[in-house]
């Protein structure tokens, strides 16, 4: 199977045309998307895709196990309601209606994050499938991590490198999420963990910032005060334009991304038009 890669922009992002998702790929044509993937900051856009659920999840799970599958750590409790009801590796992002009832979470991840940080072993990849999408709007951007870091000073990199950050999905409950849908037992500590405020890309060996302003709650032994302008300042620089790619969803597309080196903001501007978006997560290791 024969495919075309075509950047998206000078230093992150690319585009596939060619491959049929909906095929079994083997194992040498994987390993080509995979470097594809890597080689574009661990920014993939798979065009013209009309996939099933489940040839969804069967290509996610070629990345490595995912949230939700048998035998995996499901996502926080609160997302239960957004889950597909047969395949719960299947994150729904919806505003549409099914018996009257929300299909999915309609204005999910309007705020800088990177998937489910606040887990020991947070997510690697993020596998999005454009079902239904808006004639105009719904755009997400993603943010460079890798890129970011490597523009900071030395002196801020040394001073950076031993500090260690907790992310608690309490900061996006307190501010992201309605109250009344928050489950008391995400609030509990199966999603709060400390990383590197700097990590090492298991795969590539780049260094990335690893703090968002979605689940980062602060670092560890500083005053609330001095915190808050460190992280400040790093949330600043890293969306600054030059690091951001702004990608405007095509139906069929399979955007996949890297949670270990970017973050991303889902942009909610079209208002009531349709959209269904299906996602699944991929597991990943603990940072380093």
């Amino acid at each position: 199977m024969e495919f075309a890669v075509k950047p998206l922009s000078p230093s992150l992002a690319a585009e596939i045309t060619g491959l049929d998702l909906a095929r079994p790929l083997g194992d040498d044509v994987f390993g080509a998307v995979r470097q594809a993937w890597l080689d574009a900051g661990g920014l993939l856009v798979i065009r013209g895709q009309t996939l099933t659920t489940g040839q969804h999840i069967a290509f996610s799970r070629c990345f490595g196990p995912l949230f939700g599958e048998p035998g995996q750590p499901p996502l926080q409790d609160t997302v239960g309601r957004y889950l597909h009801p047969d395949h719960p590796e299947i994150y729904r992002v919806s505003n549409k209606l099914e018996g009257g009832v929300p299909m999915g979470r309609a204005r999910a991840g309007t705020y800088w994050h990177s998937d489910v940080s606040f887990r020991d072993r947070p997510a690697a990849a993020s596998i999005l499938h454009a079902v239904e999408i808006p004639a105009v709007g719904g755009d997400t951007l993603f943010a460079d991590l890798a890129q970011a870091y490597t523009a900071l000073s030395d002196t801020m990199k040394r001073m950076l490198a031993p500090l260690r950050a907790v992310h608690d999905f309490a900061v996006a409950a307190a501010t992201q999420y309605a109250r009344p849908i928050v489950v008391e037992k995400d609030l509990e500590g199966a999603n709060r963990s400390v990383h590197p405020v700097v990590r090492t890309h298991a795969e590539t060996g780049r260094k990335s910032l690893y703090v968002n302003p979605g689940f980062t709650s602060h670092l560890e032994g500083f005053a609330a005060d001095e915190s808050r302008a460190i992280l400040d300042y790093l949330y600043a620089h890293a969306t600054r334009p030059e690091f951001v790619y702004r990608h405007r969803w095509q139906r069929g597309d399979v955007t996949i991304w890297d949670n270990r080196s970017l973050m991303h903001y889902a942009v909610a501007d079209y208002g009531d038009a349709p959209r269904y978006m299906e996602r699944t997560t991929v597991i990943g290791e603990r940072p380093q």
